[in-house]
Formats: C-alpha cells, structure tokens, sequence
C-alpha cells in the first residue's frame, strides 16, 4: 500500500519514512501545503498521514480539498497533530479525516492504526489476517504463508502479493500495483511488476495462483 506523509518535522518525517517502509509500505514525503496538494494531483494513495501545523496553510485544508475529490471519497486519512483540544480533534474528524492521533506517540500504535484504517475498520479492531484459500497473510508480522509454508517474501513481493489479495478475482493493472506498491521515484517505464511478480510466482511454486490477463494485468484466482 502507498501512502502519503505530510510533515515539516523533518526528524519526524526520517522516523516514520524508515517505520513505514520495514513494516512493507511505500512511502512519499511532503512537507508544506503546495507539495501536498501537488502531489494529492498527480498520485494515488492508500493512506495519508497528515499533520494540522503546516507551511502554506494547514491540515483542515488540506483534508477538505481532498475530501472533495473523487480520489479522496477512497483515501484513508490519519491526522498526526500536536494539537490535543477537543475541538481540534471535533474539527478534524468532521472535516473527513479517518482519525486523529495526538503527539508524541508511539510508533507501533500509529502502525496499529494504519493497519486498521487499510482493512477497513476504523475502529482499529479486527486482524490483521488477509486469508484466501490456501494463502494466508499477516499484516502484523509481514508474513505470508502457502498451505501452511512460509515464503519468504521481499518488501515488495509482500505488497504485491497483499493487494491483490485485498482485491481476489479482480484483474488489476500493472500501473495500479505501481501506484499503490511503489513510490514516486520508481521510473513508470520499468518492468518491475513483472518481475516481482515472476519471482512471486517462483515462491509460490505448484501454488502459484497468479494469472496474467493479456493485455489488462493481473488476477489473483478466488478458488486458490
């Protein structure tokens, strides 16, 4: 999953990029209002990890701006503010944001929560297992397992491998698992997913569930 972290803390914005990126996420950065917003235009997020206290405005706004596009009816929103007034957090959640996490705070509660949101439980309950057949997946541990047999997946082998089973028997394009696997940094004329998606295969074995749909993408089969 790719998300998006809006913060001018730059010790902050280090910690949670080098967090996000071993617990298996893409990460991008920005750190004022206009690169927010730029960057809201031109990519597609997951998640979006936004602080109130900005240069060139703030977080309300930048949460009612998105809320307003057809993207940002999808997008999950965390808001991550040293802002702790009742009202803060009242106008947060009624501006759309998902959450609103007080700082400081502790990393693995801020994982918790973005790990909740990507589920679909915004109330932060449920599992973190994705199961589909034979297939299961711990979003917790980074672990995925076929019948039982550890894979030993790379970063992005697991999040490739995690969105398509988010999504089982959907054909989804190699641009999509690059927006959403990826960061902005990966050149969109690579062959990649391709390959990450050959070695996945690889490891799955005689239980690789993998189709390729000539000329639209990828499915992962239902009946695994």
């Amino acid at each position: 999953m790719r998300l998006l972290v809006v913060e001018d803390e730059e010790d902050l914005v280090d910690a949670l990029r080098v967090g996000l990126i071993r617990a298996g996420y893409a990460v991008d950065v920005a750190c004022d209002v206009a690169q927010a917003r730029e960057k809201l235009q031109v990519n597609s997020y997951d998640l979006v990890l936004l602080d109130l206290n900005l240069p060139g405005g703030d977080g309300f706004e930048v949460c009612r701006a998105l809320r307003g596009t057809d993207q940002g009816q999808a997008v999950r929103i965390i808001m991550v503010t040293a802002r702790d007034r009742l009202d803060d957090r009242g106008r947060g959640l009624g501006e759309g944001a998902d959450d609103y996490l007080v700082k400081p705070f502790a990393f693995p509660e801020l994982l918790a929560r973005v790990r909740a949101l990507l589920r679909g439980e915004p109330g932060g309950g449920g599992t973190a297992i994705l199961q589909v057949g034979s297939l299961r997946l711990d979003t917790s541990r980074v672990e995925a397992h076929s019948a039982g047999r550890e894979l030993g997946l790379t970063p992005k082998e697991f999040g490739v491998l995690h969105y398509l089973m988010t999504r089982p028997g959907h054909v989804v394009s190699a641009e999509e698992l690059l927006e959403h696997v990826w960061d902005e940094h990966i050149d969109p004329f690579t062959n990649t997913v391709r390959v990450t998606v050959g070695n996945l295969r690889r490891k799955l074995g005689a239980d690789a569930v993998i189709e390729t749909v000539v000329s639209k993408g990828y499915r992962l089969r239902e009946d695994t």
